[in-house]
C-alpha cells in the first residue's frame, strides 16, 4: 500500500500538470458551442469503507442532467436500459464536446485531483454514486474494501460494453485479489483500452 501511494502521488502531480492546459482547451470548446457554464463536475461518490467524498471530472452532460433523466425514465425502454446498465448508450444529455471527451477518456483527467488528495487511487474500482448503493447489493461490502480508481478491472474488460451486474462481479473480484501483479496488468492494459477506445461511450 505504501508503494501504491507513492505511485499515486507521482501520477497525481503529473496529471495536474497536464490538467491545466487541457482545461483551457476544454473551456474554449464548450464556449464555442454556446455553453458558458463550469466545465467541471463535482459529485458525491462512494469511497473506501463506504465513506462519501467529492469526486471531480469534466462535465460531459447538460447542466440539468438529473432533471432530464427523470423525464427520459418515463419511457419504458429507456427506463429498462438504465436499470440494467446504469447508463444509456445514446444518452441525449451528453453535449457535443462531451462526446469527444468521453470517446478520448479525457473527461477523467480531473480525477487526478482526487488521487493527489488521497480519496482515490490510480487503480481501483469505479467510484459509485450514493444512489447506486442499493443496486450494488451483495457486492457492496467487497467493492468498498478499496479506494475507487481512475482505471480498474472493469475499464480494461469492456467498460460500457458490460452490464452493471458484470461490472460488479469484476470489481468484487478485484477487491479480493488486489496486489502489485494485478495492478500492473491493469495499468498496462489501460493504455490499449484508451488508445483503442474500447467501451468508451
Amino acid at each position: 500500500m505504501f508503494i501504491k501511494r507513492i505511485f499515486d502521488i507521482i501520477c497525481g502531480l503529473l496529471g495536474i500538470i497536464v490538467l491545466l492546459p487541457v482545461s483551457i482547451i476544454v473551456k474554449i470548446s464548450y464556449m464555442l458551442n454556446g455553453d458558458f457554464h463550469s466545465i467541471f463536475l463535482c459529485q458525491k461518490r462512494i469511497g473506501k469503507n463506504g465513506k462519501e467524498f467529492n469526486f471531480y471530472k469534466y462535465r460531459t452532460m447538460v447542466i440539468n442532467a438529473d432533471e432530464v433523466l427523470k423525464e427520459l425514465m418515463k419511457e419504458k425502454e429507456i427506463a429498462k436500459e438504465y436499470k440494467e446498465n446504469k447508463k444509456l448508450k445514446n444518452d441525449p444529455r451528453v453535449t457535443k464536446a462531451g462526446k469527444i471527451l468521453r470517446r478520448l477518456s479525457i473527461d477523467e483527467l480531473p480525477q487526478f485531483i482526487n488521487v493527489l488528495i488521497g480519496n482515490m487511487t490510480m487503480i481501483g474500482n469505479r467510484p459509485y454514486l450514493p444512489r447506486e448503493k442499493e443496486d450494488m447489493g451483495k457486492y457492496f461490502d467487497d467493492i468498498v474494501k478499496t479506494k475507487p480508481g481512475i482505471t480498474g478491472y472493469w475499464q480494461v474488460s469492456g467498460r460500457s460494453d458490460l452490464s452493471f451486474n458484470q461490472r460488479l462481479k469484476l470489481e468484487s473480484y478485484y477487491s479480493n485479489n488486489q496486489g502489485i501483479k494485478i495492478d500492473t496488468k491493469i495499468f498496462i492494459k489501460t493504455f490499449s483500452a484508451v488508445l483503442g477506445k474500447k467501451g468508451a461511450k
